[in-house]
């Protein structure tokens, strides 16, 4: 790919989403405007690195979808009134607006009607701009299941009959939370993938920060969008040093921070410091002041494990969410022994009893404790219960390096 293709197809994914809130504002059809999106894209990808750019680009996609849409509306003879309504109204210069729907659009995917699964689909592949193939690809589904999602989260859409409009001040918060779980999901799919042989999905991590990104930039005012988006950024920066070149997995407290990407984390240290003295403190916040105190540390030694100790308490304040228990309960062993993060565990028994993650922790802390051998049967109980393979092979190792220095321990 030449540096001219990359180019479109870097412009091509900002304005994908911009174009179909255009049509969706003008049609409100949304299964056939992103039909009409789509092949105006593809139109643009063969002519724009030939030909150059348009003085207008994204007037000029948004034009060549009007005229496909229109093509597609006259050939639906079943739909014979909406084509004499649509085909009467001239494709003119006055369907280009300056209007940026992305904000309007990313609320619509990501309604309440649709299931987290179809939403996340659906606003990869409206918002996001990536392919079928692409979104199936990153989830290890095949390409006619991801399909189906996908068409049945329009037809979904369709029969709720969701306006194509931001939500009323007195729904924004409730819509605004579904939106950025969404834009988590995606993101923790992509830094932490849930099954299969790689331990990331950059593309999707990428995406879901660039999808943050557009989110912030619309609503600069929301702080809790600004948390997101810092959370992200301080998160990926450990990516390039989170695997060996193997690609096993290294934990936190042995990353060579030296290959942590310095600019990401002065930038979202610089987000969420600037929005945390204002407005309402929400948990995607607190999770990235979580992470900036690990990423301001110069060694794991010198980490502030006391700050994110209160730090978590305050997290489990705000989110009754079994998972800050879990993580509360490593900084509580981090600064007052593994006992005390013991005992906290022993709750989350019942809520997280078939997750690896619980123990993962309870083996690390057992580990901490000296009870080796309790500790590799917690690891190999983690091990059995993860479909990560990269995890998988860490916490075996973790069991067989237990296991071998019991049997030799000098």
């Amino acid at each position: 790919m030449t540096a001219a293709d990359t180019r479109v197809e870097d412009l091509l994914r900002e304005l994908a989403p911009q174009v179909l809130g255009a049509l969706m504002r003008r049609y409100d059809d949304f299964a056939t405007a992103e039909d009409a999106v789509q092949e105006a894209l593809i139109a643009a990808a063969r002519q724009w690195p030939q030909r150059g750019l348009p003085d207008y680009p994204r007037g000029w996609l948004i034009q060549v979808a009007s005229r496909r849409m229109t093509d597609q509306l006259r050939n639906e003879q079943a739909r014979r009134r909406r084509e004499d309504l649509v085909a009467a109204r001239p494709v003119s210069d006055a369907v280009v607006s300056d209007t940026d729907d992305t904000l309007v659009l990313l609320f619509m995917c990501c309604h309440p009607a649709l299931k987290p699964p179809a939403a996340i689909a659906l606003t990869l592949r409206a918002v996001g701009g990536l392919s079928t193939a692409e979104i199936a690809s990153a989830f290890l589904l095949p390409e006619a299941t991801m399909a189906q999602r996908i068409s049945r989260a329009k037809q979904k859409i369709k029969s709720s009959g969701i306006p194509f409009r931001l939500p009323s001040e007195a729904e924004r918060p409730q819509r605004l939370r579904l939106v950025l779980h969404v834009l988590y999901l995606i993101f923790n799919e992509g830094y932490t993938a849930t099954s299969g042989t790689a331990l990331n999905r950059v593309e999707l991590s990428t995406e879901a920060i660039r999808l943050a990104r557009a989110a912030h930039r619309l609503l600069p005012a929301e702080s809790e969008v600004a948390g997101l988006l810092a959370l992200m950024l301080l998160i990926d920066a450990r990516r390039p040093a989170r695997t060996h070149a193997d690609g096993t997995l290294v934990p936190l407290a042995e990353q060579d921070r030296s290959r942590w990407d310095a600019d990401l984390i002065a930038e979202g240290i610089e987000l969420i410091t600037a929005t945390l003295p204002n407005g309402p403190t929400g948990p995607y916040q607190v999770q990235a002041a979580i992470n900036a105190v690990h990423d301001e540390a110069a060694s794991a030694r010198e980490t502030d494990w006391p700050q994110i100790l209160a730090l978590y308490g305050v997290l489990e304040r705000l989110s009754d969410n079994p998972m800050v228990t879990l993580n509360h309960a490593i900084a509580a062993a981090m600064v007052h022994g593994p006992t005390r993060g013991l005992a906290m565990l022993e709750p989350l028994a019942d809520k997280l009893s078939g997750h690896h993650r619980l123990h993962a922790v309870r083996a690390h802390l057992l580990e901490m404790s000296g009870d080796h051998e309790e500790a590799v049967d917690q690891y190999r109980a983690a091990a059995n219960r993860t479909t990560s393979m990269p995890e998988r092979h860490y916490l075996m190792h973790r069991a067989a390096q237990l296991t071998a220095h019991a049997e030799c321990p000098h």
